[in-house]
């Protein structure tokens, strides 16, 4: 069974108004997620779905979906404030989305496969949906608790325009993730990949030291777990309007509780994205000389 590849897209809109920040970065107006839907096609995933908010439907399939539909199947789910648990309602004031996780819960309904979960606006690179394409694909029928994260190397994942946040990953002899810690500035320090620690100190760490993008690899059973762990998180939770269920929350859960596994694969792929301004020039840039080197078509759809 091919795996499908869910597309966290439900921040669209709301961040920068309008499908502002589909901007067109290829050399025919491609955006990053076209990038990402066609190396998801060559790397083996056979459906596509979405997650965006209700209010932008017909924009999206008019001006996303439409794009893919010749190429792979395609759905669209919604993230809603009000898709809540039973017993739970949103309370007044709240208008922040509910996290990243809460999103992924959008899919339960429609995907029954193994499945990737990646954010519309990061470049991730071809080999980085080989790697996991191919680990979703091999696994046997009904595996449940395995699970899979994208490790890129965090001397590939830098901005030159400032420091970046990550999720410095530590993981065991067998490659799987025993802690993701969020580190909200890395650099590079006098060469040396760094970040700063609690006390404001520079901490270097090795180039090849694995780090998430959100790019991770579940098996329909992370729904469950995700549902019942989001009730317990909104009895804690729901009076606090800017608290958010993450994805990494619910995975260092069923890890410390031993539940889950989650594999840590490499990938040789340079993330890229337009973390500030004056990094869009950069992003074309780099695009186009992939363009160049054969790795993309000059015209993707």
């Amino acid at each position: 069974m091919k795996p499908t590849l869910f597309v966290l897209a439900a921040g669209m809109g709301s961040r920068y108004g309008g499908l502002k920040q589909l901007d067109g970065l290829g050399p025919n107006g491609e955006t990053i997620m076209d990038y990402s839907i066609f190396d998801a096609i060559r790397g083996g995933f056979g459906k596509l779905v979405f997650v965006i908010r209700r209010d932008f439907e017909k924009d999206f399939r008019e001006k996303i979906v439409s794009k893919y539909e010749n190429h792979i199947p395609v759905e669209v789910v919604f993230q809603d404030l009000n898709d809540l648990p039973a017993g739970f309602t949103c309370p007044e004031g709240r208008v922040k989305p509910w996290g990243t996780n809460h999103a992924v819960l959008m899919g339960k309904n429609v995907i029954k496969e193994p499945f990737a979960v990646i954010n519309a606006d990061d470049f991730y690179g071809r080999d980085s949906f080989a790697v996991l394409g191919k680990y979703l694909s091999e696994l046997p029928e009904g595996a449940k608790n395995d699970y899979s994260m994208v490790g890129f190397r965090v001397g590939n994942t830098l901005s030159e325009s400032g420091t970046v946040a990550r999720g410095v990953c530590a993981t065991d002899e067998n490659a799987h993730l025993t802690t993701v810690v969020e580190r909200t500035e890395i650099m590079r320090v006098d060469g040396v990949v760094s970040y700063k620690d609690e006390n404001g100190e520079w901490v270097g760490i090795e180039d090849n030291t694995p780090v998430s993008m959100n790019m991770w690899g579940f098996t329909p059973d992370y729904f469950q777990y995700s549902e019942e762990y989001f009730a317990e998180f909104l009895k804690e939770n729901i009076s606090n309007l800017k608290c958010e269920y993450f994805i990494p929350l619910m995975v260092n859960k069923l890890i410390n509780e031993g539940t889950a596994t989650v594999k840590v694969l490499d990938t040789t792929s340079k993330w890229f994205g337009v973390t500030y301004a004056a990094d869009r020039q950069s992003v074309v840039d780099k695009i186009q000389a992939l363009v160049d080197a054969g790795e993309y078509p000059t015209k993707l759809f």
